[in-house]
């Protein structure tokens, strides 16, 4: 109301106007304080994006570990062997760890091998703000450390190779490293070769399977049958091989001790030595596979040649005998099939150093060979090849190689004389490139009649090889294992060369026990005649219908 007594309709009181006063020049300065803050942001924003500075780094607490996804290995036929597969990894942030000493206590009820020391000094390190545990583990590990309840620890998945098969063709296959690189076999050729592809989460691979050229099926029959024979003959270790003779694809390769394929410290573990193309070996007899082929194809003899091995052979301080004697003139054919040192010696001696060794030469036999499983073992040859080497040579001592090369090699002989390059991958389109022959079909048929009449034959050295039907083929090798002071005859080397249908002969089998001993089945005997050969029979019997090889006689071969 006013002085006068009057109302004062729409006036404010003097407090209400101070008040608003006072409200209107705060939110200016408000409103002010925003505007310069968002001003100076925009400045700074002006000033990164004038200057060109590289991207914003991140103080992240976790760094980025690259790993690499892997393309599938899968067998001739599409089944699977190798694969990559998300696996958790465990990793500690030592900011967030309560009582290292109590973590690394209770990790080691898990993880019993894992090294405490360095995992405590790794943790001392407040400064770190990742530390790896163990990567790649299973899900039930991954399970029981997450239980523990320890702060500080975590998981993230990543990529791990895993075998379905297990040690199936484990040498074949090779291994990886922690973050998924090849170190050998097949992994380190497809490192090499065919390619893989740098992740950094688990992002599994999107390019085409790896097929190889083996056939599971085979491989089980074969690392089936060397471990029954390494349990039969008390071996100290066993080798063998199945090879396409038209083709050169390897259908299986086994050594023993196998090697895990998960377990990449076995690889450099001289135990377990992949004896097919890791090792080279004097393989004894069987390499009269090849003096006799060089002495048909040079023109020297012919099958029924006759040879005079009544008198041994004399080199230097040393006498060359026959182990079983035969007392009489041996044709070629039986120089074969009795298994003569002698014969083979003078056949080598007649052909002369110098074309025995290039003969050896043009089938591979002095050279290294390189495959997708790796480098084979490169041969070890006589210091200077004389008489002596020619001799000792043409038997299988003298000269080692690696079973593989020599498994190519007598493929070649069977292959009308058409070389054999032994592969681990799959070929397609059939047969391999013309080139040209190496011995003539002639001598190629003679050695394939040879090779069966040694299994039929009743005094032939490999006739426990035979598998009515399936028309195999062979030669037996028993060779003295070198030792302290020379060669031991209580220690041998044993091998069957196999081959199947020998009417037309498409693969090659090479078996191979070291150091088998004798048993009252084989008259004590251990001797490739009286343990490889029979292991090849077993073998083949097993082999031959997955193979699609059809029985001459049905019956029989039941």
């Amino acid at each position: 109301m006013a002085a006068d007594g009057t109302l004062a309709i729409g006036r404010p009181a003097p407090d209400d106007v101070r008040k608003r006063r006072t409200r209107s020049a705060t939110e200016t300065v408000v409103y002010g304080f925003l505007f310069f803050a968002f001003a100076e942001v925009a400045i700074h924003l002006l000033t990164l994006a004038a200057g060109h500075q590289a991207a914003v780094t991140l103080a992240v607490s976790e760094p980025v570990a690259t790993s690499f996804s892997r393309p599938d290995i899968v067998d001739r036929n599409g089944r699977l062997l190798a694969t990559d597969l998300e696996a958790p990894s465990i990793y500690a942030d030592p900011g967030v760890v309560l009582d290292r000493d109590e973590l690394v206590e209770k990790l080691a009820t898990v993880l019993p091998d894992i090294d405490q020391k360095e995992l405590l000094r790794a943790l001392s390190d407040r400064s770190r703000r990742f530390v790896w545990v163990r990567r790649g583990v299973s899900p039930k590990i991954a399970q029981r450390v997450h239980d523990l309840g320890l702060p500080g620890l975590s998981f993230r998945y990543e990529l791990k190779r895993a075998y379905p098969a297990g040690l199936l063709a484990g040498h074949v296959l090779g291994t990886v490293n922690v973050d998924n690189r090849g170190l050998t076999g097949i992994e380190k050729y497809i490192d090499d070769s065919v390619g893989t592809d740098p992740v950094h989460a688990a992002s599994l691979s999107t390019r085409m399977p790896v097929r190889l050229s083996l056939d599971i099926g085979v491989q089980h029959a074969l690392e089936d049958e060397l471990d029954d024979a390494e349990q039969k003959y008390r071996a100290a270790g066993s080798a063998g091989i199945v090879l396409n003779v038209k083709t050169g694809e390897v259908l299986a390769s086994a050594s023993t001790p196998r090697i895990n394929p998960a377990w990449p410290s076995q690889a450099h573990d001289d135990k377990y030595l992949d004896k097919m193309t890791a090792g080279t070996y004097e393989l004894g007899s069987v390499f009269k596979t090849l003096t006799i082929a060089m002495a048909l194809d040079e023109g020297l003899a012919k099958p029924d040649t006759i040879i005079d091995v009544r008198k041994p052979l004399e080199v230097g301080r040393f006498t060359v005998t026959d182990f079983h004697p035969a007392n009489r003139p041996l044709s070629v054919t039986e120089v074969f099939t009795h298994s003569s040192n002698i014969g083979a010696g003078m056949l080598a001696l007649q052909a002369g150093p110098d074309k025995f060794e290039a003969f050896l030469r043009k089938f591979g036999m002095l050279s290294p060979l390189k495959t997708e499983e790796g480098p084979v073992a490169a041969p070890q040859l006589p210091p200077k090849w004389g008489k002596a080497s020619t001799i000792t040579i043409s038997y299988g001592h003298g000269l080692a190689v690696a079973p593989l090369q020599f498994a190519a090699a007598t493929a070649s002989v069977l292959n009308d004389g058409k070389p054999v390059h032994p592969t681990f991958l799959k070929r397609y389109g059939g047969d391999q490139a013309a080139e040209k022959s190496l011995v003539t079909r002639t001598t190629s048929r003679d050695m394939a009649r040879l090779m069966r009449l040694n299994v039929t034959a009743p005094d032939g050295t490999g006739k426990e090889a035979d598998v009515p039907g399936y028309r195999v083929g062979g030669k037996t090798g028993t060779a003295d294992m070198p030792g302290r002071g020379g060669y031991s005859s209580k220690s041998v080397i044993s091998s069957f060369l196999g081959a199947f249908p020998m009417d037309d002969p498409q693969y090659v089998t090479f078996v191979i026990l070291f150091d088998p001993k004798g048993t009252a089945e084989t008259k004590g005997q251990h001797t490739a005649g009286y343990t490889a050969a029979p292991v090849t029979s077993r073998l083949i019997s097993r082999i031959a219908g997955q193979l699609g090889v059809a029985p001459t006689d049905v019956a029989a071969s039941q």
